[in-house]
């Protein structure tokens, strides 16, 4: 064995394969984030379904019998009809998509800023290249953990189609994937893609893009270091900004991938995510978009809080540089 090989089987995995090791690190972080904050994840879900105009349709009664909620009605009525662990229902496949997203849109952005941008001398990063840089990071992440999404999306309204008298569609995750699959083929576990990708490129240029600039302007224009307090105040505002950009996506999103589908894995409400954003504005008016909003903002802000606290703490306790 060479000098050079012998070296480099020496080194820390993290440096022997860095993109690996920051999908991995990112993904525990997610992981983290996910359970901590996943029942706000279910109750903005369920808001985001309630009053659908499109449902009149197919001549679904669901729209006039269920009450309008808000998000504390909507968090305790899970609680008291479904049992309060039916809070967590869907986290599993919310975790496989974390995974994957997460660690997907990490490893893309830096390899985006690190390399194909690339940095000026006094390590200032324009505000145009970070954006278009947390857009093709959430492009890439979200593509790659569609099908995950797709199942947690429809896993969370199980309870809801129990209460409604309506049969349970899945068994558990792996039966979940296995009959979307059968019924929709490759084409049905990216069923959403096209708003999932849209609603993750607004949310990555607020989250990663917030981040990665609020911190660094911190760090390069004021006394503060890079620290937990630098890190607590960029994430607070890649919460709300994240959220502000990414709700109406989301609900949109969330309907596209909850309706249901014919044999070839069409859906039978929308025909596209452009026709869902006009049903939803014309049959329920244009604040529709931001259905769920408190409650996504208040899960977006502590799970970006949690995320990037855990995600810089294991980064510098397994030899990597900070974000």
């Amino acid at each position: 064995m060479s000098v050079p090989e012998e070296e480099e089987r020496l080194l820390p995995l993290t440096q022997r394969w860095p993109r690996a090791s920051k999908f991995l690190l990112s993904g525990c972080a997610a992981t983290v984030a996910e359970l901590a904050t996943f029942p706000l994840d279910l109750t903005k879900t369920r808001l985001q379904m309630q009053g659908e105009a499109a449902l009149a349709r197919l001549g679904d009664g669901a729209r006039e019998s269920a009450p309008y909620r808000g998000m504390v009605r909507t968090a305790l009525g899970i609680i008291q009809e479904e049992g309060f662990l039916k809070l967590w229902q869907g986290v599993t496949p919310a975790i496989y998509r974390h995974v994957v997203y997460s660690g997907g849109r990490m490893v893309t952005y830096e390899h985006l800023r690190e390399v194909v941008f690339g940095k000026s001398e006094d390590e200032h990063y324009p505000l145009w290249k970070s954006v278009i840089g947390g857009m093709m990071a959430g492009v890439i992440g979200q593509f790659l953990a569609n099908p995950t999404d797709l199942v947690k999306v429809q896993m969370q309204m199980e309870g809801k189609r129990k209460l409604e008298g309506k049969p349970l569609r899945f068994r558990g995750v792996h039966h979940a994937f296995a009959k979307i699959l059968a019924e929709g083929g490759i084409r049905g576990l990216w069923a959403g893609w096209v708003p999932n990708i849209q609603r993750a490129a607004l949310v990555n240029m607020g989250d990663l893009t917030t981040y990665d600039t609020v911190k660094h302007y911190l760090v390069l224009n004021t006394p503060l270091e890079d620290n937990i307090m630098t890190h607590g105040l960029s994430s607070l505002c890649s919460g709300l900004v994240a959220s502000i950009l990414g709700t109406p996506a989301d609900v949109i999103k969330s309907r596209i991938m909850n309706q249901p589908r014919d044999k070839q894995g069409r859906g039978l409400l929308y025909k596209s995510s452009t026709d869902c954003l006009i049903q939803a504005v014309q049959g329920e008016g244009f604040m529709s978009l931001y259905k769920g909003f408190l409650p996504s903002w208040l899960r977006m802000t502590p799970w970006s809080m949690v995320f990037w606290l855990t995600y810089e703490k294991i980064r510098e306790m397994n030899g990597v540089s900070p974000f």
